[in-house]
């Protein structure tokens, strides 16, 4: 996307890389025993890292704990399928449609500049409330080692301990950091931990899922986990670990490429975003109007909405940020400006924010621990559940949330 490929230059060059019609349901978790709760969570997230990369045979630490625990056959990532909407569901329990962080780039109505992902003013993100709120506000002390939105004070309140983000910062650091909190005394010992890795999705992206790179970057990240296991276990600590990924990744390639210029002037429209999902808006004028009905016509590999009237199986488009017009792109398709295209440095060989029903974007989860069944291959289910199963675990009272913990108490131990 115009805003999109700012985004992802941004984190290349620095590692490689409401108003809402619908009511969440509310949140209702029994608390776990009392002998869990000095248990600390550590939520990890491989950014892109697809469910299937699992059997590839280069991540033994990971398959080890899946073996030990319990892993999802695929965890459905929320629509769109991109990195910091689905972060912020994994620690909301909230669609995109319901937290506000609809795209990885955007714009609101009535803020000022442009949603990115160093955006640290907390009217970008309040629509949400974090697990690391909740748990701060209960007592509850938390750290974050990178996730979309530990950078803000969201509700006045930010993790406990957190850095900002520095995607050069190597793997086995950002592990260190993690032990280095586990370090301190009981009392004052985090709970609830977050920790981010990004070489996988950024593989994915420049080189395709089913590249030699990919599996490099599964390989090196499944040996910084390794470093984690291996420093909790010298330490004596026993945690409960939740290890997720945002979404997968599709196959791209060039010739695959729909060009948004055939379909819409944008001189006359704003486009907002592109890629694997399309976002426009339009003047009220004739010309804008006119714009705007080529858009919403039948494209090959492009389906496209106006706002508030895709399928509600998406969870998506009523969101105010949400523009005008937004286009879901056939999985392997990306959609971009004529510009955008000459301006890329070499083609991406790896995409996502599709669909969240293919395959394709299908994400890791794997929990073990105490709180977790052992030897357990639970049904796919989406990522809003992630939430409720996390408030159960630390035992707080969460808010209210699109999530239900019904839907993975098999995750659970008897």
């Amino acid at each position: 996307m115009n805003k999109r490929l700012a985004l992802i230059a941004t984190a290349l060059f620095a590692f490689f890389i409401s108003a809402c019609a619908e009511t969440p349901a509310a949140v209702v978790a029994a608390a776990p025993a009392a002998s869990r709760l000095k248990v600390p969570l550590i939520l990890i997230s491989i950014d892109g890292f697809r469910w299937d990369y699992l059997t590839r045979g280069v991540s033994p630490t990971l398959v080890a704990l899946a073996d030990d625990g319990v892993r999802a056959e695929r965890l459905i990532p929320s629509y769109p399928s991109v990195t910091f909407p689905n972060h912020y569901t994994l620690v909301t329990g909230l669609y995109p449609d319901h937290h506000g962080v609809i795209a990885n780039t955007f714009e609101d109505p009535g803020l000022a500049g442009v949603f990115h992902m160093t955006t640290k003013d907390e009217a970008w993100w309040d629509e949400g409330t974090p697990l690391w709120v909740t748990a701060e506000r209960q007592g509850v002390s938390s750290a974050s080692e990178f996730w979309p939105g530990s950078e803000a004070a969201i509700h006045g309140v930010r993790p406990g301990r957190w850095e900002r983000f520095n995607g050069a910062k190597a793997a086995d650091a950002r592990v260190d950091a993690v032990l280095r909190w586990l370090d301190a005394p009981l009392a004052a010992r985090p709970r609830f931990l977050t920790l981010y890795f990004n070489a996988v999705d950024t593989a994915g992206h420049l080189y395709g899922p089913d590249s030699p790179e990919v599996n490099a970057a599964i390989a090196s990240t499944d040996a910084a986990v390794g470093r984690l296991v291996a420093g909790l276990r010298v330490r004596g600590i026993t945690a409960n670990l939740i290890i997720v990924a945002d979404h997968g990744m599709a196959a791209v390639a060039p010739e695959r490429t729909l060009v948004l210029d055939d379909m819409v002037d944008p001189a006359i429209a704003h486009i907002a975003f592109t890629g694997a999902e399309v976002g426009a808006s339009f003047p009220k004028t004739t010309a804008g109007l006119a714009e705007r009905g080529k858009l919403l016509a039948h494209h090959d590999h492009m389906t496209c909405w106006p706002r508030q009237t895709a399928p509600e199986r998406l969870h998506y488009g009523k969101n105010p940020r949400i523009p005008d017009v937004f286009c879901a792109v056939a999985v392997g398709w990306m959609a971009e400006t004529r510009e955008e295209i000459r301006l890329r440095p070499k083609p991406l060989r790896g995409e996502h924010g599709y669909d969240p029903s293919a395959q394709e974007m299908g994400a890791l989860f794997i929990a073990q621990g105490p709180a977790f069944a052992r030897g357990k291959v639970v049904r796919p289910f989406p990522n809003v559940d992630v939430y409720p199963l996390m408030v159960h675990v630390l035992g707080v009272h969460g808010t209210p949330s699109d999530g239900n913990l019904e839907d993975v108490r098999a995750v659970l131990a008897p």
